[in-house]
């Protein structure tokens, strides 16, 4: 079992405070390592995980207290409600995309190989990087390069992509490639061109947009003392969940009560981001950006 190597399984799975009754999620079951850790811990407890992929299915322990639900974790609310769960103990996410996707040349994530762009996580939407990419006007696409990779050239970016879809349909990687090849810098073309993939990623599967979704549905559904771990890859993510979890809000602006305390339901557990120790990212180089935070349901 597992395609995929769990990154800081100990430190998250130990920062949930597993309770062997409890019912624990899985947002993003992938290879399952993380889901596998739980129910290690669990007595009579339950976890339910949730993945889009098809590829997770081949990833389903044989063990009567773990559920697969097949869809986004922004749907948790209301698959929870299907299998009357109104409350949990715990969540775990880890957003990054696995080792797996990276390395299957068919699924378009990597500009190692050349194959369609797709980057769809759920196979079965209709939207992929190639629609993307020959439809969207040079103002969204500037704005998906801006904001989602931070790319300072992102309106040169854009341009070259609408000035050559003019007169050729971008349907493969070397496409892309070829339309961007003016933009490309001189020095540190790959880690450029992971900004652009991981634009494009993040845009087609709506990345940020589920990820507010998500927390703010497992605030809500989290009993008093519950925990959240989020594990995630890029600063866009990480300020979401630090600003959600410090202040409330995905602002970070810290409202506060007549008496100075600030208005929010969840308290930071590790007040200093957790990243893994030199040996993990030796073993597996793709932990190297990982970013774990967790926090606790405030008590009414």
């Amino acid at each position: 079992m597992s395609y995929h190597q769990p990154v800081l399984l100990k430190e998250s799975i130990d920062g949930l405070e597993i309770k062997p009754e409890g019912i624990y999620i899985d947002a993003t079951f992938g290879g399952g390592g993380h889901s596998q850790e739980i129910l290690n811990r669990l007595g009579s407890g339950r976890v339910i995980g949730f993945d889009q992929d098809e590829d997770a299915i081949q990833n389903i322990p044989d063990d009567k207290r773990f559920v697969f639900v097949r869809h986004n974790f922004r749907f948790l609310k209301n698959f929870l409600k299907y299998h009357n769960i109104d409350s949990i103990d715990g969540l775990i996410a880890d957003l990054g995309v696995s080792s797996h996707h990276f390395d299957s040349p068919h699924r378009g994530f990597s500009f190692r190989f050349d194959s369609n762009l797709d980057m769809r996580m759920n196979t079965q939407s209709d939207f992929s990087a190639k629609e993307l990419i020959n439809t969207y006007p040079e103002g969204e696409l500037i704005r998906v390069f801006k904001s989602y990779g931070e790319l300072r050239n992102a309106r040169q970016l854009a341009g070259s992509i609408v000035e050559y879809r003019q007169n050729n349909t971008i349907t493969a990687i070397r496409d892309l490639l070829e339309s961007i090849s003016d933009c490309l810098p001189r020095q540190g073309e790959n880690q450029y061109l992971a900004k652009v993939f991981q634009s494009l990623r993040i845009e087609v599967n709506r990345e940020i947009d589920y990820l507010r979704q998500l927390l703010v549905q497992a605030t809500y559904l989290l009993k008093a003392g519950g925990r959240i771990a989020i594990i995630s890859y890029h600063s866009l993510e990480d300020r979401l969940v630090k600003n959600y979890m410090r202040s409330g809000n995905f602002e970070g602006v810290k409202d506060t009560d007549l008496y100075g305390n600030v208005k929010r339901l969840l308290t930071p557990v590790n007040h200093k981001v957790i990243t893994p120790g030199e040996d993990e990212i030796r073993q597996n180089s793709r932990a190297r950006s990982a970013r774990l935070r967790i926090a606790e349901k405030i008590a009414n």
